[in-house]
């Protein structure tokens, strides 16, 4: 016997918009976001839950001349091939299937809306570094977290950031969440004056998106729900 179908709050439908409009974005209008807008943003992604309420999030949210000097240090490290010690890994150190086939064709999708060719390595590394230019963004956001807390609080900042991109997408800003910035923990600490106690989590790009850039017309595909679920007692 089926059950009846659960009434629909009206706020339901503007959250779905929202999540679903939703994408990364890699390049922004410079359009200023003032201060009061960020921490209109950041009081939302504080209400994410986390293990006793611990709230093991950090942020340095830069603008204008502290988001430039952040990232002429850190293009200059990428540029010269400069590598640190990363944070933790992000990535798997051998890729297998499924997942070696979706980050090739979001990678080969991305090329080709930026008419990136195969094998043009010196155009696929100037995009890279676009990372540590917030992709132009007018702000920048630096996440930390205490290395006496454990890893597993790496799920409680991933909550945080989520709500925080998607109070962004409903406040009518894109964003686009970089890793990558773990990769340079040292540059960020002496430019922003953040303890060795303190963990480069990673970064966010947030401000207007330009409308008139390729690379933001990119959708990325989702598997669909009964690829990844499996459903027991229903």
């Amino acid at each position: 016997m089926a059950l009846p179908a659960l009434p629909i709050p009206q706020s339901f439908a503007a959250v779905a918009e929202t999540l679903r409009a939703r994408r990364s974005i890699r390049r922004f209008l410079p359009t200023p976001v003032p201060r009061e807008t960020i921490v209109e943003l950041l009081e939302l992604a504080a209400r994410a839950p986390s293990g006793s309420n611990v709230q093991p999030w950090k942020v340095y949210a830069l603008a204008g001349e502290a988001r430039a000097a952040l990232s002429a240090a850190l293009q200059t490290q990428f540029g010269q091939d400069v590598r640190e010690k990363r944070e933790y890994d992000y990535y798997p150190a051998e890729w297998t299937q499924p997942w070696l086939s979706r980050r090739r064709k979001l990678g080969f999708a991305l090329y080709d809306l930026l008419g990136i060719t195969k094998g043009d390595k010196a155009r696929m590394k100037e995009q890279t570094g676009r990372n540590f230019l917030f992709f132009d963004a007018p702000v920048g956001l630096v996440f930390t977290m205490d290395r006496h807390l454990a890893q597993g609080m790496f799920l409680d900042y991933g909550i945080f950031i989520g709500h925080l991109i998607a109070a962004a997408q409903a406040r009518g800003l894109a964003s686009c969440v970089q890793t990558a910035f773990s990769d340079y923990p040292d540059t960020i600490r002496r430019q922003l004056g953040i303890s060795e106690n303190e963990q480069v989590v990673g970064g966010l790009a947030l401000g207007l998106p330009d409308p008139d850039a390729p690379e933001n017309r990119l959708v990325t595909e989702r598997e669909t729900v009964d690829a990844f679920t499996t459903f027991r007692g229903f």
